[in-house]
């Protein structure tokens, strides 16, 4: 299973549902509608989005020598 990580490609905003979307295997917008979705229920989403925002480290760049 892949690090949890906020990719370098594929970003819309922060890379957060891009990330836990490798992370679980499944598709950037799948995760990006339920996030979506789930915005509609009461609770503390968008607080966890941008907590995931500050605390997930970017992916490495890879770099050829």
């Amino acid at each position: 299973m892949p690090a949890l990580t906020r990719p370098r490609e594929g970003r819309m905003i922060g890379g957060v549902c891009a990330g836990l979307a490798r992370r679980f295997g499944m598709k950037p917008n799948t995760m990006r509608l339920i996030f979506v979705v789930s915005c509609i229920l009461p609770g503390p989403q968008f607080l966890i989005y941008l907590a995931l925002w500050i605390l997930l480290p970017n992916e490495e760049e890879r770099t050829a020598w």
